[in-house]
């Protein structure tokens, strides 16, 4: 079966091993002519981001790259991101990266025709409709990552650095024109990366087809995506080069940011607070705070997880699908408190508060209340 196509749900998206090749066409194709690449530090140097800057530069379309950006995206980065995109004269952003490089990346190319402040943007009630989206510069999206989703998602989680709280700012068109998904990128992706931006995409997926909201598509992909990363990651964490396993996880990245538009939960509810706060790694602390989230929303997700694990061929229900993750988290190297991820003497109540004020609790199945939240995140400790 040859793991190359084109798909244009949600957005256009080239997907296949070497379609990086593609990048120069693919902003062409959303009317760039003068991109600025967005990046992560961490990446900036990589042999991958030169080679994109190299593609981009032989077609003409100059090498501008800006790389000030934190593994938790704030504020200030998104400002020098603005500066450095208008005293370039871009016209577009190539977002590359992980979920930091790609929710920047689409920040900036949002933010730079607008005139509100970013956090009047905040994903609260209409207040998107804000801006002036006719000011918005078009978007390629490459993610280097198979994790967070964010090159096909309608938002950008964003740190405000001054209040240790993570935004999520939201925007149609933050949805980029053009994806290009090639597998090849993540070839490099250390292990630990692997197995956290890969377990990031299975609580998406999880938490989705948990969501009571009624969305069948999203439903149906959300379960597939479960599959894809059961079968799969394994097989990527202890063989990085496994191509196959690559693609795979890059489908199931993108499945389940497109899937959670039904909903997300208590596991990102307490992920971003944490995050925000003691800048822990997102996809690992979701892996964290699974096991508990999933006995805490227990009397409502044992039918549906169960109608899971038969679809994914583990035996034993909801109790077996729980301890399916308790071993996956195990083989992966996950951490099982987020004491041992490094969360040391936390401020129990500004993570409950923040938890409680994230959009995501509006997505968990059992209502989330101070009390029953303190006792959640007691048990995640």
């Amino acid at each position: 079966m040859s793991l190359t196509a084109n798909w244009s749900y949600p957005t256009s998206v080239r997907f296949g091993a070497g379609r990086i090749s593609e990048i120069a066409d693919a902003c062409a194709s959303a009317g760039i002519k003068k991109p600025l690449l967005i990046t992560d530090r961490g990446l900036a140097e990589m042999e991958i981001t030169t080679r994109t800057l190299d593609l981009l530069d032989e077609a003409a379309l100059g090498r501008a790259i800006f790389a000030d950006v934190d593994q938790n995206p704030n504020e200030r980065n998104a400002a020098a991101g603005v500066k450095a995109f208008k005293d370039g004269g871009h016209d577009g952003v190539v977002a590359f990266g992980g979920g930091s490089g790609l929710d920047l990346g689409k920040l900036v190319a949002f933010l730079a025709g607008q005139t509100r402040p970013l956090w009047d943007f905040e994903d609260i009630g209409d207040w998107w409709t804000r801006a002036d989206s006719k000011a918005i510069a078009p978007i390629v999206a490459v993610p280097t990552t198979a994790g967070t989703g964010s090159e096909v998602g309608r938002a950008s989680v964003i740190t405000n650095s001054e209040t240790q709280e993570k935004k999520i700012i939201f925007h149609p068109k933050f949805l980029p024109t053009v994806v290009i998904c090639d597998p090849e990128l993540t070839v490099g992706m250390p292990k630990f990366i692997t197995a956290g931006t890969g377990l990031d995409a299975f609580a998406h997926c999880v938490e989705a087809f948990c969501s009571p909201h009624y969305h069948p598509m999203s439903q149906g992909m959300a379960l597939e995506g479960m599959r894809l990363v059961k079968d799969y990651l394994p097989r990527a964490y202890d063989d990085g080069s496994d191509l196959e396993a690559r693609a795979h996880m890059m489908s199931a990245a993108a499945m389940g940011a497109t899937a959670f538009q039904k909903g997300l939960g208590a596991i990102h509810a307490l992920s971003h607070p944490i995050g925000a706060m003691y800048h822990t790694h997102h996809g690992t602390t979701n892996a964290v705070c699974m096991p508990a989230v999933l006995q805490f929303n227990k009397p409502a997700i044992t039918g549906v997880l169960g109608d899971a694990a038969n679809y994914l061929g583990i035996k034993g229900g909801f109790d077996g699908f729980c301890a399916y993750v308790d071993e996956l988290n195990a083989r992966l190297g996950v951490p099982k408190t987020l004491g041992a991820l490094g969360v040391t003497d936390p401020d129990i109540d500004r993570i409950v508060q923040g938890a409680l004020k994230d959009p995501s609790t509006g997505g968990n199945p059992i209502e989330m209340t101070e009390e029953n939240t303190r006792a959640l995140l007691q048990a995640c400790l």
